[in-house]
């Protein structure tokens, strides 16, 4: 989804609780990486790896100006053959200390990942939870965005409007007033630019 599509949905969504649900858990991960500088961790569950997601972060943190919202994509399936940027595993979760943030994305409870973030949380990590709506990873999370079973918006969607979100007002109030137009411009650079290394 574009910065051309997003708008758009947020147009739709006007009135709705989404949009500030959404810019508020985006505010506590832009607020998490910049005040720690300790890197962004990603995780999902072994059947739902945010892979798109970390690719739009990626791109929020090239056109935002903001390295610290790149996320490290932790994979419950990673080979020591696979690419760098897809080769890390759970073990990751780990190693996690005070200063990182630990960005949780499950379309339900994610028991396989419970004990590593507890550890996590113990060792000063912050944990954000997007997408499961209650139970004990909601509990362990500082800040959680529910994106429940039969919602108005499936959490692909919320990912877009966070990651989207989470770029956003990175330069302060003269950015956040130009807004559209340097995101649309932003986009255009982008476009124009040699391509990314694939995901």
């Amino acid at each position: 989804m574009d910065a051309v599509r997003v708008a758009l949905l947020r147009e739709v969504l006007a009135g709705t609780e989404w949009l500030g649900a959404t810019r508020r858990f985006a505010g506590v991960l832009r607020g998490s990486v910049v005040a720690h500088g300790g890197g962004l961790l990603l995780v999902g569950t072994p059947e739902y790896e945010p892979w798109h997601l970390a690719a739009h972060l990626v791109d929020e943190a090239a056109w935002s100006g903001m390295p610290e919202l790149a996320p490290t994509l932790v994979r419950h399936g990673a080979r020591p053959g696979d690419p760098a940027h897809l080769a890390v595993g759970p073990a990751r979760i780990a190693a996690a200390r005070r200063g990182e943030t630990l960005l949780v994305v499950a379309p339900g409870e994610a028991a396989s990942l419970l004990e590593r973030v507890h550890s996590a949380r113990r060792a000063g990590v912050t944990v954000l939870a997007l997408g499961a709506g209650g139970g004990e990873l909601a509990a362990m999370a500082h800040e959680t965005l529910a994106v429940p079973a039969g919602a108005e918006l499936d959490l692909d969607t919320v990912q877009h409007l966070v990651s989207a979100a989470a770029g956003e007002n990175a330069g302060g109030s003269a950015r956040a007033r130009r807004g559209f137009r340097d995101r649309l411009s932003r986009l255009a650079e982008a476009l124009t630019a040699p391509p990314p290394a694939p995901w």
